[in-house]
């Protein structure tokens, strides 16, 4: 069964469509706005996809923009209704910052997916017990450690499960692929579910082994995201999180540089898979 469209992936394709619409017709934000007697803060969250629009907004803008087209009109009108309500995450909204909140609604609309990880497994190859056993580490109280492991759980399915999920391509340090986080039995798991995924269709896991030596990113772990109807972004994964695209070029060029730089150095798919292999027989050898 298909699962129904999130609404921040609605917002999204209206973000797009609408923004794209104003610059055909020549418009700026603030003449827009004006035009259908918006404030102009209004029209810019409808552009970043951060509201809802209902209908009768969206037909507003869509005769301001000449947009008249009956299948473009259904189809813009149906994601309208479909921008309304919470996304998946949000019966997680207290262990979500705002800015990782951003980041998943990218994520699920991503073509592509490039992640570089230079200490752990990334959260979204982790096992369960390998999480908690991560999570518990930082004094958390158990309860808040169960629910960013049940976050970390459904996105995880939500992105490597079923068809129409991105392609995803994860560069794990070799310290990533060697640390036990939680002990043998619980880290030999991991390396299990690790090798499991690198199986799936879409899914690529490269190991960059030590003596590949300094790299842009060295101390810290980010994730590229591509689209085919928008420019990239990068997500630095840090305390707070941060994320850019368009509005910092420089930046976005260097983790690109970067991620085609860390995986000309990894090993290839098949040492990759062997080294982690290696590494799972000598934890249950033992």
């Amino acid at each position: 069964m298909t699962p129904p469209v999130d609404p921040s992936l609605n917002r999204r394709k209206l973000r797009l469509a609408l923004r794209k619409a104003r610059e055909s017709a020549g418009l700026t934000q603030r003449e827009a706005a004006a035009r259908v007697e918006w404030s102009q803060s209004k029209l810019i969250r409808v552009e970043t996809g951060t509201v809802s629009v209902s209908v009768s907004d969206l037909r507003a803008l869509l005769t301001l923009y000449d947009i008249t087209r009956p299948d473009t009109v259904s189809e813009l009108e149906e994601a309208a209704r479909g921008s309304k309500g919470p996304s998946w995450w949000s019966h997680y909204h207290e262990v979500v910052s705002p800015q990782f909140a951003q980041y998943l609604g990218y994520e699920g609309a991503a073509h592509t997916v490039d992640t570089y990880h230079p200490i752990v497994v990334p959260g979204h190859l982790q096992t369960r017990a390998y999480a908690q056993a991560l999570l518990a580490e930082r004094g958390l109280s158990a309860e808040r450690v169960r629910r960013l492991v049940d976050l970390r759980m459904e996105r995880q399915e939500r992105m490597l499960d079923g068809s129409g999920r991105p392609t995803a391509t994860f560069v794990l340090d070799e310290a990533a692929v060697r640390r036990q986080i939680g002990g043998p039995a619980v880290f030999s798991a991991q390396l299990e579910q690790i090798l499991d995924f690198a199986g799936r269709d879409g899914v690529t896991v490269r190991v960059l082994p030590f003596e590949a030596g300094a790299h842009y990113s060295t101390l810290g772990s980010f994730v590229l995201l591509r689209f085919l109807d928008d420019g990239d972004l990068v997500y630095l994964e840090h305390a707070a999180g941060s994320m850019t695209g368009g509005e910092n070029l420089e930046l976005l060029g260097q983790y690109q540089e970067c991620f085609q730089t860390i995986t000309e150095r990894a090993l290839d798919e098949t040492e990759s898979l062997g080294l982690i292999d290696r590494v799972k027989q000598n934890l249950e050898a033992r």
